[in-house]
């Protein structure tokens, strides 16, 4: 969990909003003493989990679309499955 004062807060809002919509926890302090948590709203089991691999280092998201699916090949000519439908006949 991560702790802020209310001027840094104020001064990069954006930046730690961003860290809440990937699951980050924030403490805002006043004159250091703990007066706020900012937590992220509406989180599922599901994603409870994956927040918790994030925080122990087992995986890694930068709160973007997830990276690595490889785009569909394409394939010029007939389809495949139509070429199987005309071999049927």
């Amino acid at each position: 969990m991560r702790t802020v004062g209310v001027r840094k807060l104020k001064e990069n809002l954006s930046k730690y909003l961003n860290e809440v919509k990937s699951g980050e926890r924030i403490v805002v302090t006043d004159r250091r003493k703990e007066v706020a948590l900012i937590v992220p709203i509406g989180m599922g089991k599901e994603e409870e989990k994956v927040l918790e691999l994030i925080r122990k280092g087992m995986a890694d998201w930068s709160g973007e679309k997830p990276a690595g699916i490889r785009p569909r090949i394409r394939v010029r000519g007939k389809k495949i499955s139509e070429t199987v439908l005309d071999s049927r006949r």
